[in-house]
């Protein structure tokens, strides 16, 4: 399990799209990673969802599915794929404390967050 900060990211994006005014939407096209905004100035509060997460689908488990991440699909489920964001004055509009993270729940895989900024 991994959450990785992608803010800074996500920020670059916004300022280079020239969009003054509108909405910044992430997406994870995967089944078992996930997209949240959280607190980002301090890690243990991604340590402690990490482990309210694994309490919640623990790694091994009497699971049906096959393959064998059963827990990292409940897991992206519980935080979700997407996120929207707004945008004011060409920036990104996040609460003093909050960040946006990509949420690895089966990995390390090769994975992609996809980003749309939409003027309005």
């Amino acid at each position: 399990m991994e959450f990785q900060d992608v803010t800074a990211t996500v920020r670059e994006i916004v300022g280079g799209s020239g969009v003054k005014n509108g909405v910044c939407y992430v997406f994870v096209p995967h089944t078992t990673a996930a997209v949240m905004v959280s607190e980002h100035a301090d890690p243990s509060v991604v340590e402690d969802i990490a482990a309210q997460l694994e309490l919640m689908a623990p790694q091994h488990d009497r699971y049906r599915h096959r393959e064998g991440n059963s827990p990292a699909h409940i897991k992206a489920s519980l935080i979700g794929d997407s996120g929207m964001l707004f945008i004011e004055d060409g920036k990104l509009v996040l609460g003093t404390w909050q960040g946006v993270f990509f949420c690895e729940f089966d990995g390390p895989r090769s994975r992609h967050l996809l980003v749309k900024v939409v003027p309005g």
